[in-house]
């Protein structure tokens, strides 16, 4: 063989210069019977051989030859070492020019090579990005969507292309969406609509072409596929349900894809989602609590759910995974519980739910699950911080969340401090008589003095310890405790702090302290 094969890339020289058309086509048939036996050794041979460099002038509009030569250099090209010999030989440019062919065949095996070629290099796939492949290969999906082989060219190129955030201008200037979608409706085979996902998933993080997906219809596939496999222990039914139910939440990820399908709360697509939290398939409550997160978004949707229940819904699913349950469903149910709390209105009605707040302190001490336990948290905090209201306060501090909020300002994570400073600032503002019992007990003071005291503390959480402890002085007992605990020297190191904010926060607390000492 090897004899043979170094023949016919000798006559192939000749013929490829020449252009005796029987004998080329003789020779190339050779080349792919060879790939087809030993690829590696072939292409080395192929390499060696110096015949790369005359591909280029058999892969014009006018050769008859220009089929084969494509398929040999994506046969080629599925070896490492060969791509960039191929890009040097200047392969790529006459081959994306052949993407304008009507030919099915020179098509497939053109796509194939480019494919090959460019296959795990984004600096290739980016050039090819340039020069417009990706309106091209939309359009010949469009135009051979009958020719299966084809079809999956376009997907793999798009899967590679999608990758890229270069590409996602090029992709939402085309009707790739449109496409893609009436591709996806009539798949049967579970095999290609994992592929038309894999090119979806990339595509639909990009906000333009979100709307698009929503206005081409893909929403009621991925709802039908919801409904479909709902009830199914087959494998390949569990994966469809998770990949479509998560890019339904990804397509709520864009506030106008999202305002779109919210429909002022009587969307058909929000009523659907609303039936997956009470579902019994763990994918589907948890899809739903992020899909909620995601309509929770906006004040007026916030509102427009609490009214209607949605905290009960919320509620009820985490009471089903509060022993042994599912711990992601839990964190977002209670993430979607926290965007909804941001609107004051809705914050108010949320924090006075005096079930709500005592289930929120139980979970607290989840010590097992630091998720579920951090995001009570966080909520507690912010029911406080986005109502400021007494009411709310008393409910949280007569369920007994107060010691929970103390224990939050001294969490690893500077953003809970934060949070938990500012709530316990408004609890001491606006009730810090109900409160004070519970402060002194939580040892609140120590923790302030210990926050002050410790060069590692941020400036905000400095900042904001100092605006409590001024806070705290309208309290007798409290009041002592600052007076035992010697802050003045601590505020007073703070007054040459490099932060201005902080700096004058020190003087304004050291006058205080000073006065009232």
């Amino acid at each position: 063989m090897a004899d043979n094969l170094s023949d016919t890339l000798k006559k192939l020289k000749i013929t490829a210069v020449d252009k005796t058309e029987d004998s080329l086509e003789g020779c190339l048939d050779c080349l792919l019977q060879a790939l087809a036996q030993n690829n590696t050794e072939t292409s080395e041979k192929i390499q060696a051989s110096g015949i790369l460099q005359l591909f280029a002038s058999l892969l014009t509009p006018q050769s008859s030859c220009k089929a084969k030569v494509a398929n040999i250099i994506a046969e080629v090209a599925k070896n490492e070492f060969m791509r960039i010999p191929c890009v040097d030989a200047g392969l790529i440019s006459p081959l994306v020019q052949l993407l304008n062919s009507k030919d099915q065949e020179v098509l497939l095996q053109t796509g194939r090579a480019l494919g090959n070629i460019c296959y795990d290099s984004h600096s290739l796939q980016a050039q090819l990005i340039n020069m417009g492949v990706i309106p091209t290969l939309v359009k010949l999906l469009g135009i051979h969507c009958q020719n299966a082989a084809l079809t999956e060219m376009c997907l793999v190129a798009f899967g590679n292309l999608a990758e890229l955030e270069s590409s996602k201008e090029q992709f939402a200037s085309t009707n790739i969406a449109e496409e893609l979608v009436k591709l996806f409706k009539k798949q049967i085979e579970h095999d290609k609509r994992e592929m038309i996902f894999e090119v979806l998933a990339p595509l639909a993080e990009n906000d333009a072409i979100k709307l698009q997906l929503v206005e081409a219809g893909l929403v009621e596939c991925l709802l039908e596929i919801v409904q479909q496999k709902v009830d199914s222990d087959k494998e390949d039914d569990i994966t469809e349900l998770k990949t479509g139910s998560d890019l339904m939440v990804l397509l709520l990820l864009g506030d106008e894809s999202m305002q779109k399908l919210f429909e002022g709360g009587k969307g058909s697509v929000f009523q659907r989602v609303l039936s997956w939290i009470p579902s019994n398939n763990h994918q589907l409550q948890l899809a739903g609590a992020l899909a909620i997160a995601n309509f929770a978004r906006n004040d007026a949707n916030c509102i427009h759910m609490v009214d209607n229940g949605i905290v009960e819904k919320l509620m009820d699913l985490l009471d089903r995974h509060v022993e042994d349950g599912n711990v992601t469903v839990q964190h977002a149910a209670l993430s979607a519980l926290r965007n909804l709390a941001i609107p004051a209105e809705a914050a108010e009605q949320l924090g006075k739910n005096v079930k709500l707040v005592e289930r929120l302190v139980e979970w607290c001490e989840a010590k097992d699950h630091a998720g579920v336990m951090g995001e009570s948290n966080r909520l507690l905090s912010a029911l406080i911080r986005h109502s400021k209201s007494k009411d709310v306060i008393k409910t949280i501090v007569q369920s007994g969340g107060i010691k929970h909020l103390v224990t939050m300002a001294t969490s690893e994570h500077v953003i809970m401090q934060n949070e938990a400073l500012v709530a316990l600032a408004l609890i001491a503002a606006l009730e810090l008589g109900t409160a004070e019992k519970d402060l002194e007990s939580a040892k609140l003071v120590q923790i302030l003095h210990r926050l002050l005291a410790d060069e590692r503390s941020a400036p905000e959480i400095k900042y904001n310890s100092m605006v409590l402890i001024c806070a705290l002085m309208g309290s007798e007992c409290l009041h002592k405790e600052v007076q035992d605990l010697a802050f003045l020297d601590v505020v007073s190191k703070l007054r040459s702090h490099e932060n201005k904010s902080v700096a004058q926060q020190a003087s304004l607390t050291e006058q205080r302290l000073t006065v009232e000492s």
